[in-house]
């Protein structure tokens, strides 16, 4: 009797998912096909850069799951949309080959310093980190020739793929939307196969993994250059949708938000990403009015979240599921 009876309660915890999945996934797609009716330009643009932070954001996860958080991220979106703005107009390329190249700018740096820096850890590496976005600013300043120096760049044109401009905020965000789902698919991916296990393991215990055969070193090199990659690709198209780049679009505060979004949301979960982007990407403008009080909210809010829910908003269901499962 005891066995019929615990089998029917897991088949009954199994349809929990399943059911929360079948309520989730169509309102998830709702959502996100929301802003393709909207009349008002205003929430459309809302929209737009909470799919690119998402991007970002998954970069930086990849990064925070081999144990390592890095202050420097805003460099790498900025090397990104530098290196496909100046390989665009200069050089006239074909925008997908000149993203392509931001990201692949963005990844050569992250090779190199990540190589040279991943030995460190804790906060030595962070202050690595900043050190080198301080350094790519102002490289970016004193390269007026190339970057356009304090003024930067204007007048990037819209991003065009196979002859179809995204010059509209309604088409633009067909393709943010559609990078967006493409990182967290990623993410997803490759939280199912080896080499996301081998990210988990390295956060986990470094030590553990190395004596388990891991190469921690290598490992952490690979998640740093994927994850800046990303990062790059994000800047080439937040460039192309303002029009415009600058040293200062791309300073510490970026990585700030970024590194906010992703405890928020939760850096153990494929998920964190998008549930930070949408809570703390319209929230600047929600606190307009608020201006000289709004980061005393961030921080209280920041504060919060590693107290109670260390996880980010990400591990609240699974944290509301456990006192049921108990009793």
């Amino acid at each position: 009797m005891p066995a019929p009876s615990a089998s029917l309660g897991g088949a009954s915890t199994d349809r929990r998912p399943r059911r929360a999945a079948r309520i989730l996934w169509p309102l998830g797609l709702a959502v996100a096909a929301a802003p393709f009716f909207m009349a008002s330009p205003f929430y459309v643009h809302l929209a737009i850069l909470t799919c690119l932070n998402v991007v970002i954001v998954s970069g930086l996860s990849l990064i925070a799951r081999t144990g390592q958080l890095s202050f420097g991220h805003g460099a790498f979106v900025g090397l990104g949309a530098y290196g496909a703005v100046v390989t665009g107009m200069h050089l006239g390329w074909p925008f997908w080959l000149a993203a392509l190249t931001g990201a692949a700018i963005a990844c050569l740096c992250a090779l190199v310093l990540g190589w040279v820096i991943l030995r460190l850890r804790g906060v030595y590496f962070v202050l690595v980190t900043f050190a080198f976005a301080e350094l790519v600013r102002l490289v970016l300043l004193d390269w007026p020739g190339i970057t356009g120096g304090a003024n930067g760049i204007t007048g990037i044109p819209a991003a065009e793929l196979f002859g179809f401009a995204f010059d509209t905020r309604h088409r633009f965000y067909g393709l943010a939307l559609f990078c967006a789902i493409a990182a967290l698919a990623f993410g997803l991916r490759l939280s199912r196969v080896p080499a996301g296990h081998a990210f988990d393991a390295v956060e986990q215990n470094a030590a553990l993994a190395e004596a388990s055969g891991l190469n921690v070193h290598r490992i952490q090199v690979r998640a740093f250059v994927i994850g800046c990659g990303i990062a790059g690709f994000a800047g080439a198209l937040l460039a192309h949708y303002v029009g415009f780049v600058s040293p200062e679009s791309f300073n510490l505060s970026l990585s700030i938000s970024a590194i906010v979004m992703l405890v928020i949301g939760g850096r153990h979960s494929v998920w964190g990403p998008l549930i930070g982007a949408l809570i703390l990407t319209p929230l600047p403008e929600l606190f307009r009015a608020a201006v000289n009080t709004q980061h005393i909210f961030y921080g209280a809010a920041l504060i919060l979240i590693l107290r109670f829910l260390p996880d980010g908003l990400a591990s609240l269901p699974a944290r509301l599921r456990r006192p049921r499962e108990g009793g």
